[in-house]
């Protein structure tokens, strides 16, 4: 029976990535005991440290990995400040249309640091969210990361007024993110142009 059981945990464990799901779960418990953050715009930060399974070849935190930690602080700050619930019940599903990151120093093992992460602004189509990877050692940057959070069946702002009870002025975007998205823009057209057998999202 005991080897029934661990082979099946071996399956379990060979196919599926039990590590992030049971991550997402911590995640979702913690943010849920923690306090509501009412301001939309409120920076949050969420502790991380670099773990064996972070490692690369190198030895620092692998390339990929960064974009992980952000999905898990992303949905930590949608839970705190309601957009998660909300969209939920508005029927809308929040998708990454595009990222960006800017690797500053790497990070190494064992090294803390914690994700600060803010929305920037928002248009007719999508959230825009940037993330730091902030060292605990020193405080500096070690990388940041720019995302397009398309929403998809409702708007940004039905749900921002769905959480906030009114309309909330959006931010003037930043001139880093102005670029940003003046180059995926460009990016979609000459796509699009290219390709026209399916839509994008």
């Amino acid at each position: 029976m005991l080897l029934l059981v661990l082979a099946a945990l071996l399956l379990l464990f060979c196919t599926l990535d039990v590590w992030y799901f049971l991550r997402g779960v911590h995640v979702f418990i913690e943010a849920t005991f923690q306090p509501r953050v009412r301001d939309l715009l409120a920076e949050q930060s969420i502790d991380g440290m670099v773990l064996p399974h972070d490692l690369d070849y190198m030895g620092h935190m692998n390339n990929s990995r960064y974009l992980r930690e952000c999905d898990f602080a992303r949905f930590h700050h949608y839970m705190r400040n309601g957009l998660f619930m909300a969209s939920r019940k508005l029927g809308a599903r929040m998708v990454v249309g595009a990222s960006t990151i800017r690797y500053r120093r790497s990070l190494a093992f064992r090294e803390a640091f914690e994700i600060r992460t803010k929305i920037v602004g928002w248009d007719e189509k999508a959230f825009y969210v940037e993330q730091r990877f902030v060292s605990k050692r020193d405080g500096f940057v070690s990388a940041i990361m720019l995302c397009r959070q398309n929403v998809v069946h409702c708007s940004p702002e039905s749900i921002i007024e769905f959480v906030c009870k009114k309309k909330i002025e959006c931010p003037v975007f930043p001139e880093d993110l102005q670029h940003w998205i003046s180059f995926i823009t460009a990016s979609s057209q000459a796509l699009r142009a290219e390709w026209t057998g399916g839509e994008e999202q």
